[in-house]
């Protein structure tokens, strides 16, 4: 498995400051997406126990308020092994910094749901261009939503991160 790059500082992608990984590899290939680039499963760097040691690292600094998983694909077959991993040691070191993942699978067709017990906001469901809308916090069309994950838990039901409820009414 590989990834495309690594943000240190990222404030687009999540609240506040976050650092941001962004797995290579996607089977979607959304019709204008906006991270081309991380579709070939061929491109990238290679993904390793050493790579995590360094998000681990960089997440450590308080002002970072967790990490962001994109992609590509971080649940795809090819990269979850390595997505699960990394949120595992995340949760282990830092179980008060938040983890939020953006996928194109939607919640209801993940596969592996024990990776959703360790994430805290899920923005899922494809791009899709025609539902486009450049005033959309964290997500780029309105097919996709913006799953707080801790809630969803403690309600037994699907819950929208709060400022998603304020963004569809």
């Amino acid at each position: 498995m590989k990834y495309h790059k690594i943000r240190k500082m990222d404030i687009a992608n999540g609240p506040g400051v976050r650092v941001s990984i962004f797995f290579q590899g996607c089977a979607f290939h959304c019709k204008n997406c906006f991270n081309p680039e991380t579709h070939d499963f061929n491109q990238g760097i290679e993904f390793t126990e050493k790579t995590i040691m360094q998000i681990i690292k960089l997440c450590q600094e308080d002002y970072i308020k967790g990490l962001s998983i994109l992609g590509g694909e971080p649940l795809h077959p090819i990269n979850i092994n390595g997505t699960k991993k990394l949120v595992q040691k995340m949760k282990e070191k830092y179980p008060n910094k938040t983890i939020w993942l953006w996928t194109g699978y939607k919640i209801e067709k993940i596969e592996e749901k024990e990776i959703l017990n360790k994430i805290d906001v899920l923005i899922d469901g494809p791009f899709e261009e025609e539902l486009y809308d450049p005033n959309l916090k964290w997500k780029g069309s309105k097919n996709q939503r913006v799953i707080d994950l801790n809630r969803s838990r403690q309600t037994k039901k699907l819950e929208l991160y709060e400022t998603e409820k304020e963004s569809i009414k």
